[in-house]
């Protein structure tokens, strides 16, 4: 049998004998394969002399006397056999002394993935306080906008959160906090009336009415944002323009003389939402880890492209409809799908806009990629502070080294 697919049968018992798994967003865990591979029809009940093969049926059956059996046994375990377990009575406890072995060859494997993944991913998420400190600078930076555009001192009307805010994938330490702020139509018509780059004039004149409360305000380098510096972390301002066709917008381009660029930033959202449900939850805690790959190492590629990848990836994935027990070996065939994209391209949800990926990451998605592979082959032998290590290189320290 093939090495790899004899980890994973051996991986697949380990978890559902040892480790029952807890699904990531909370629903009932998905129907168990027909085998542990997924990939044959399924099999027949276990007959009497299967069953007596295995040491079943002379004595009721111990789990740890199975793990042995089927360590021992040169096949690959059946589903069927495991759900064999509930064919008998609970065995005595004097029955189930005599049938656990004292010592058995296979010992347990990939004992720290679990708990790792789980305290990293709980590492990644904002604080209630850092929640409250982002919303209250939107606020802020709303109100302002509200009161020179609209006459009001609304802290929400007229905007709304976009980005890793409304996808909730942000993550701590925080990073930006990107906004729209719907402008009246008028002030379209208005700057229809320039002759030059309307669209860098636009985005300077939000910057000056920003500039009046929060002196600390610049335009961004691809000028599309109006940037509010604080000292956490910044308010990114997208001035926008709402469309008829719903769900649609304009915001700025200066690039090549000026123009608006069409965006559907609900679609983003939504298509997020969808490929999280239907891969029990793990393309959210997948991006997060991500980014903190991207901030530690300083990675120059995108978090909406690393998104976009991240997307593409988890459907593909074998282990899509897993937990935390498979984040190892997910980590790692990201970073190998990652290196294969090299000078290609994504797509952008809604608008279906293509955006070239370039190759500067290349070079740090290899190094990352190399030590996962060495981070999963000692989380299989329980090298907990070595795999622990690896995975710092590669996330940082909100990764634990030790669980």
């Amino acid at each position: 049998m093939d090495k790899s697919l004899s980890e994973l049968y051996r991986r697949e018992l380990y978890r559902a004998l040892l480790q029952p798994q807890t699904p990531l967003s909370g629903a009932a865990a998905p129907p168990r394969p027909a085998t542990l591979s997924g990939l044959m029809s399924t099999p027949p009940a276990p007959s009497v002399g299967s069953l007596w093969s295995l040491g079943m049926l002379a004595n009721p059956p111990h789990p740890v006397g199975l793990l042995s059996a089927l360590a021992r046994s040169p096949e690959p375990p059946r589903a069927n056999t495991l759900l064999g377990l509930s064919l008998f009575a609970p065995p005595s406890p004097a029955a189930r002394l005599a049938a656990a072995p004292t010592s058995y060859p296979w010992p347990h494997k990939w004992i720290a993935v679990r708990p790792r993944f789980t305290e990293f991913h709980k590492n990644l998420a904002l604080t209630p306080l850092q929640s409250a400190d982002g919303m209250k600078k939107r606020a802020g930076v709303v109100s302002c906008l509200n009161n020179a555009y609209y006459g009001t001192s609304s802290e929400t009307d007229n905007s709304f959160f976009v980005g890793s805010w409304a996808k909730n994938t942000a993550t701590r330490p925080p990073r930006d906090v990107d906004v729209y702020f719907l402008l009246p139509p008028q002030v379209y018509n208005r700057f229809e009336q320039r002759l030059w780059n309307r669209q860098s004039a636009l985005l300077q004149e939000v910057r000056e009415q920003l500039a009046t409360t929060y002196p600390d305000t610049d335009m961004s380098g691809d000028g599309q944002v109006v940037v509010v510096k604080f000292g956490t972390y910044c308010v990114e301002v997208v001035p926008a323009f709402m469309l008829t066709t719903p769900g649609r917008y304009w915001i700025c381009n200066t690039s090549d003389g000026g123009s608006y660029k069409e965006t559907a930033p609900w679609v983003e959202v939504n298509s997020l939402q969808a490929a999280d449900l239907v891969n029990a939850g793990n393309l959210r805690p997948l991006i997060r880890m991500l980014k903190a790959w991207q901030a530690w190492c300083s990675v120059e590629i995108k978090s909406f492209h690393l998104e976009l990848l991240a997307t593409e990836f988890i459907t593909q994935s074998p282990w899509h409809l897993k937990d935390f027990f498979y984040f190892d070996w997910i980590a790692r065939d990201f970073f190998e799908f990652l290196c294969r994209r090299a000078n290609g391209y994504v797509v952008v949800p809604g608008t279906h806009e293509v955006m070239a990926l370039g190759d500067a990451w290349h070079s740090r998605a290899q190094s990352a990629h190399q030590r996962a592979v060495k981070a999963c082959e000692y989380e299989r032998d329980n090298l907990i502070e070595a795999a622990g290590d690896e995975w710092q290189k590669i996330f940082g320290l909100n990764v634990p080294r030790s669980v």
